[in-house]
């Protein structure tokens, strides 16, 4: 038989280079998926061959020392000296032990902790007469260990297919921000009005989890349903420094976490699936990917988080629960208290709490692992100006150039900015122009290079900022009153008529008082995402690469219980 000329002698990943170590998890991928199949043929063997540039037979030294080890990356690293005189691997007495308590103590449905395990390595060192290893070493054994095989041994099969892809094969995620979950829900709590402290229904929650550490990495509370742009939102949010958001909060609490990420994971919604989002995506270099249909155990990290908050939030006044049943007699109306920043200023302190708790399937905290990814990639790229990136994923508008700006649903918008290309209109077809649903009263225009954005306000700077809902209700109102016609004074003396309506009716009508409400929240310049009245009049198109009550917190426990 060949000799192994890879065989692990060191102490992994404390005695390897870094790119030993990248060396090392390409192989794990390549060859973990073989070790998957029962049989592994001749034109696998020779596919993985090529992919790592090894012999055929190797791949196969490579297959059984795989299989026959703890499924540790370090299983597959490159040959080492064994350190001599001074070096810091441990034994070959004490490897067997860690690696043998590890196999038979902690990948098992006991489930015993690593504080547990640690002990019972130190007993077993002590009745051999050896040194044992710290928690430090052991805890870092732990972490190189495969994510879906830790969960298939202590959890079962079941708990670990939301880590998995599309063709059953695992899906390794080996570093901050290489892949994000996006969901939304409805809130199961009803929040009150700022003026009046009426109740004015349930606010949605659309949240971004980092799967390589659980950090949450973005966080929209709305109270628009879900759309393409409650997905660009979370994402200005998870790309920009929340401290300015945090201050605007009053929240005292750290939330480093921030960054562009390299891959989206989403379901098939079709806000999901909307231009605004692909192209934004394939402006910014982030790959999208979908749940299978049919398969709705994919993605259920981000899932599992959202329900673990939904069961906090349980204990909040106003919460309606998850069914009829569960609220009985309570009447979540007349208890309600929270009004939407007090609710998302409890949000924020309830995810610094849970990034700072002991995650069950890490055996760590979220925050820890963050820590420890930045370390090992560097920080994530950050943006300072969070409209510029939020307008890439705002929806898409086509429209030609006229002598006077642009027509959109009956509204002109103009700006000296414009002037440079009307006179060549007519050579430069469509262009491409973003617009925010919550406040009409600008719009972003995509110069004919396609490199920068330029910022286009109404014509009439005396018309009212309105959002898209209002604009469509006073169309509906107009055509229902026989209208043949309609022009922008028209338009714009409707929605006039209608905010009067509503700023007399709204201390007794729950819907006008959340139309309000959905107002003030759009204007408000710290809100996640929001428009700020100081944006830049040109946006440049990043390159590549680039109070009220307080309820008490509790902390997000025992998320994912794998």
């Amino acid at each position: 038989m060949e000799a192994d000329p890879d065989r692990i002698v060191a102490d992994g990943q404390l005695t390897m280079t870094d790119a030993s170590w990248e060396q090392a998890k390409s192989r794990a991928a390549v060859i973990g998926a073989l070790a998957k199949r029962r049989v592994t043929g001749i034109a696998a063997a020779d596919e993985a061959a090529m992919k790592l540039g090894v012999s055929r037979r190797h791949v196969y030294l490579l297959l059984g020392r795989y299989r026959q080890g703890s499924g540790l990356v370090t299983d597959l690293a490159l040959h080492r000296s064994t350190g001599g005189k001074g070096g810091n691997r441990l034994p070959e007495q004490v490897e067997e032990i860690v690696r043998g308590l590890i196999r038979r103590r902690f990948l098992t449905r006991q489930k015993l902790s690593v504080a547990a395990l640690h002990r019972e390595i130190i007993r077993a060192c002590g009745l051999q007469g050896v040194k044992p290893p710290t928690r430090n070493t052991v805890s870092r054994r732990i972490s190189m260990l495969n994510p879906v095989e830790v969960g298939r041994r202590r959890e079962g099969p079941d708990a670990v297919r939301p880590l998995q892809s599309a063709g059953g094969d695992v899906s390794m995620i080996r570093s901050i921000l290489e892949q994000v979950q996006i969901d939304h829900t409805v809130i199961d709590v009803v929040i009150v009005d700022e003026r009046e402290r009426q109740p004015i229904g349930r606010p949605y929650l659309t949240v971004a989890i980092d799967v390589f550490s659980r950090a949450l990495v973005g966080l929209v509370l709305t109270l628009e349903p879900p759309s393409a742009v409650s997905v660009g939102l979370c994402l200005a949010h998870a790309v920009a420094d929340k401290r300015p958001w945090l201050e605007h909060l009053g929240v005292e609490a750290e939330w480093p976490m921030s960054g562009k990420p390299k891959s989206l994971f989403l379901d098939n919604a079709a806000e999901f699936k909307s231009e605004a989002l692909r192209r934004g995506c394939e402006q910014h270099g982030i790959h999208l990917s979908y749940r299978p249909l049919g398969q709705p155990h994919y993605g259920g990290i981000v899932e599992r988080v959202i329900g673990t908050a939904m069961r906090k939030i349980h204990e909040l006044p106003g919460t309606t629960f998850s069914s009829p049943e569960e609220r009985g007699r309570y009447d979540s109306e007349r208890m309600a208290a929270l009004t939407l920043p007090e609710l998302e200023k409890w949000l924020a302190l309830a995810v610094a709490s849970y990034h700072g708790s002991k995650h069950s399937t890490l055996g760590q905290t979220p925050a820890a692992v963050w820590a420890a990814g930045i370390t090992a990639t560097g920080m994530p790229a950050v943006t300072a100006n969070q409209t510029a990136f939020l307008v890439d994923f705002l929806p898409v508008i086509r429209r030609t150039l006229t002598r006077t700006g642009f027509v959109i649903d009956h509204v002109h918008y103009f700006a000296n900015a414009l002037k440079p290309w009307i006179s060549r209109r007519d050579s430069l077809g469509q262009f491409i122009i973003r617009r925010d649903p919550r406040d009409i009263s600008r719009i972003w225009v995509l110069e004919p290079d396609g490199h920068h954005y330029v910022e286009v306000p109404y014509r009439s700077i005396s018309n009212p900022s309105v959002s898209l809902w209002e604009h469509r209700q006073a169309l509906t109102r107009l055509r229902e009153r026989g209208a043949a016609q309609v022009d922008e004074a028209t338009l714009f003396r409707m929605i006039d008529q209608m905010r009067q309506v509503s700023d007399t009716a709204v201390k007794t009508t729950r819907r006008l008082r959340r139309e309000t409400e959905r107002r003030k929240q759009a204007k408000d310049p710290h809100h996640p995402g929001t428009q700020s009245s100081q944006i830049p009049p040109t946006l440049a198109v990043p390159a590549d690469g680039e109070s009220g009550k307080e309820t008490a917190v509790q902390p997000f426990e025992q998320i994912e219980e794998w």
